[in-house]
């Protein structure tokens, strides 16, 4: 990491969230800034927005923050400096898989509903072309 900070606006607009979702993901644990001015404005690093682009990508697919942060922990000990034994690691990179294949699921019933969604659409499109004089 390039050990560059960041204010809290340039992260909203890098992960288009609003400034009150990123400071209620900091509220809830699940994301805090890496460091403050002497201001005492946040500032975020790159790690803070790969987490919160993790944060980001699960929402829509109806995981909770309490999972959310399941897998940061996860994915955080893993990614960490701590020696892990092969039994500590085996677990947590079974979590990662178990998250792995709940969005796979997800993915696959939201590509069902953007079928249907289509099929609506050219329905009605076909209609208004029907009744265009």
């Amino acid at each position: 990491m390039d050990g560059k900070h960041m204010q809290i606006g340039e992260v909203a607009a890098r992960t288009e969230l609003s400034l009150r979702t990123i400071r209620h993901y900091e509220e809830t644990g699940l994301v805090a800034p890496s460091a403050r001015s002497q201001g005492g404005f946040r500032l975020y690093t790159e790690t803070d927005v790969a987490r919160l682009m993790v944060i980001r990508r699960m929402k829509p697919l109806g995981f909770t923050l309490d999972q959310m942060r399941e897998l940061l922990d996860a994915t955080d000990r893993l990614d960490g400096d701590e020696r892990l034994d092969a039994a500590e690691r085996e677990e947590l990179l079974a979590r990662v898989r178990a998250y792995q294949h709940a969005a796979a699921e997800q993915v696959e019933k939201l590509r069902v509903q953007l079928a249907r969604a289509e099929d609506f659409e050219a329905t009605l499109r076909a209609r208004s072309d029907d009744a265009a004089p």
